[in-house]
């Protein structure tokens, strides 16, 4: 009768470790699903994230969408992750869906010692214009307007609260939305013709880390200032998929690797997810990090199956 339970035992032990050893995810997990806003460094940044869940027999997809409509999605099911919630700028954009449990903002954020604001070029800055509150008098030298990017992005809705904020003064003054490259563009003809401009600046950002420019003070009750990044998912994912779920939740990035990253995409056109994994190649020990505690979605050696990434 010992003899007996001691084999059942044993035989539940066997069962046991072997449902360990293959954890992976369900099929229904396969497809994961990011949302791309279209941001240099979300762009890399998702480029790493998807290359590395194909390695693992995955497979990815990258939608290209707004923050609006970035949030709807996941509320809906309709997107799995999305690696770049700048926060504070993106508190007013998010806390609907974090109120009503639709989105949840994984723990620690993926980037730290980021900053968001508005920025003048340097010699702007050395003419007096240090603050919010110094650009009411110099309107016709700025040409009332402000440069953004993109439609929906949370920058563009600071700028907009700004503008229509009485105490600022800035009444009749416009908001340009276009695209990062756009916006660069105008801020670099400007520069170049020695001509004031306001655009919209954050770090990491390699071309922007090159420009002599300054950001603005008064700016901080709106949003802008220093910030963090984070990584969202729809509500229920990391249980329904908790393999995928510790991939996600293990990315961690830094503003270096990010600039380095960032450079080609901008300044030689290079397709963002090529650049990611040539960043992998040349960086092989960062696929440690993410991938602890991860197998492939069969329930794989993931380490192993990444390897391919480097050849």
């Amino acid at each position: 009768m010992n003899f007996a339970k001691s084999l059942l035992a044993a035989a539940g032990f066997v069962a046991v470790f072997a449902s360990n050893a293959q954890a992976g995810d369900a099929d229904s997990c396969k497809a994961v699903r990011f949302a791309d806003v279209g941001w240099t460094d979300i762009q890399v940044i998702t480029g790493i994230a998807s290359s590395l869940f194909d390695a693992l027999g995955y497979q990815s997809e990258v939608k290209t969408l707004s923050v609006p409509v970035t949030y709807a999605s996941l509320k809906n099911k309709d997107i799995d992750v999305f690696l770049g919630n700048w926060m504070p700028s993106m508190t007013a954009d998010v806390k609907p869906y974090f109120d009503d449990k639709s989105v949840e903002q994984l723990q620690p954020p993926n980037l730290e010692g980021a900053g968001y604001g508005i920025v003048v070029p340097q010699y702007v800055a050395d003419a007096g214009i240090k603050s919010i509150s110094d650009l009411a008098a110099n309107k016709d030298k700025f040409g009332g307007k402000f440069y953004g990017i993109e439609s929906g992005n949370d920058g563009n809705r600071i700028i907009s609260t700004i503008i229509g904020d009485a105490k600022n003064n800035l009444a009749g003054w416009e908001l340009v939305e276009s695209s990062e490259a756009g916006m660069l563009t105008e801020a670099e003809k400007a520069m170049k013709n020695n001509e004031w401009i306001l655009f919209l600046g954050w770090t990491p950002h390699p071309v922007m880390g090159e420009m002599k420019i300054a950001y603005l003070d008064g700016v901080g009750d709106y949003g802008f200032g220093p910030a963090k990044v984070y990584t969202n998912v729809r509500a229920g994912y990391l249980n329904e998929c908790p393999n995928a779920g510790k991939l996600v939740s293990n990315l961690r990035f830094n503003l270096k690797m990010e600039g380095e990253m960032m450079a080609p995409v901008l300044k030689d056109g290079k397709d963002p997810k090529e650049v990611a994994l040539e960043w992998i190649k040349a960086n092989p020990d960062s696929i440690n990090a993410w991938l602890e505690g991860v197998t492939t979605i069969d329930g794989g050696d993931a380490k192993a199956a990444a390897q391919a990434l480097l050849k």
